[in-house]
């Protein structure tokens, strides 16, 4: 497979596995074309392979370019986590997708979102709730609650959190290690205008942390069915209000940034139903209003992929909206 050999910064350096890590703009990334191009619907994939880090395990990294994309011209970014899971459901776990391309590209055709490329960003399965927990609402838990999350909390018989709480680093990996990168080798606006976060669940969760810790470099958030819960049960739970109570906090500016928020009633998401209230709460004490926030309610939506590419251009169009 053709890969293309990008440089990042002016000192040119051969990355080796071996060597002690050094921050990704200070070394050359490899960028290919994604061997399941052939799938899309729209554009093409560059990946990245095993980017290295020295926040957070490697992962692959797929930057989505639409037909159109011209580097004379210059593009919103969006971020996305759960990668692996956007673009091709031939490929994914549970043979869905969220349609990326597809819906990114309509949007971008009928004039309603600006020029825009996606950094999906995969995740690994077994450390997945590890960099996705926000790490500051997580502290703020007693410590014996804290240390039975860790030790005995289960998702059927495999432990949901293998590593440390590690999502501060993930996102210093992010905006530290992968923004640079993808600055340097496409033709991105690099500010926060022009740079949105996104996920579901847990991802949802990261991006509402990644607003709200780096509100210079990210200018707004989706969040769709945001796990509140944390874990699998609400009840005596104390961590909602520990996200909530952090929200109180540390929500950015509301005159700069747009914050989206929705849930399903079907499945994990009607066990996010009674906390959508407080989503309000938190936010309308901050400031935030209809220009600039959302929390919107999908009757009969189920917590999956196939739920969430129904609705993705609802987040598109208000996040990046021209």
């Amino acid at each position: 497979m053709r890969k293309l050999l990008v440089f990042c910064v002016v000192s040119v350096l051969f990355f080796s596995c071996k060597e002690k890590p050094k921050k990704a703009s200070e070394k050359n990334i490899s960028i290919e074309f994604s061997k399941y191009s052939r799938q899309l619907s729209n554009g093409q994939i560059k990946r990245i392979d095993s980017f290295p880090s020295k926040f957070v395990r490697p992962r692959n990294v797929d930057v989505w370019l639409p037909d159109s994309y011209n580097s004379e011209n210059r593009y919103a970014v969006l971020y996305m986590h759960d990668g692996q899971m956007l673009f091709d459901s031939t490929q994914t776990w549970n043979k869905q997708e969220w349609k990326v391309d597809e819906t990114v590209a309509s949007l971008m055709a009928q004039n309603k979102i600006k020029n825009t490329i996606v950094v999906a960003i995969w995740n690994h399965a077994d450390i997945r709730h590890s960099d996705y927990f926000p790490n500051k609402p997580f502290e703020s838990l007693g410590e014996k609650f804290k240390d039975s999350i860790i030790n005995n909390v289960k998702r059927g018989s495999e432990p949901i959190f293998t590593e440390e709480i590690n999502s501060d680093n993930y996102l210093k990996f992010i905006v530290d290690e992968l923004k640079p990168v993808i600055d340097a080798n496409f033709s991105t606006l690099k500010g926060p205008d022009n740079t949105v976060v996104l996920g579901s669940s847990m991802g949802g969760l990261i991006s509402m942390y990644a607003i709200s810790e780096y509100p210079q470099v990210f200018g707004a958030a989706g969040c769709l069915s945001t796990h509140w819960i944390g874990i699998w049960t609400s009840e005596n739970n104390p961590i909602p209000e520990a996200f909530f109570s952090y929200m109180s906090q540390n929500l950015p500016d509301p005159e700069i940034h747009k914050l989206y928020f929705d849930y399903g009633t079907e499945t994990l998401d009607a066990s996010y139903i009674p906390y959508q209230y407080r989503v309000d709460e938190v936010l309308k004490a901050k400031g935030y209003a209809e220009l600039n926030y959302r929390n919107l309610k999908f009757e009969g939506a189920s917590h999956s992929e196939n739920s969430w590419n129904k609705r993705l251009a609802v987040p598109l169009e208000f996040l990046l909206k021209k």
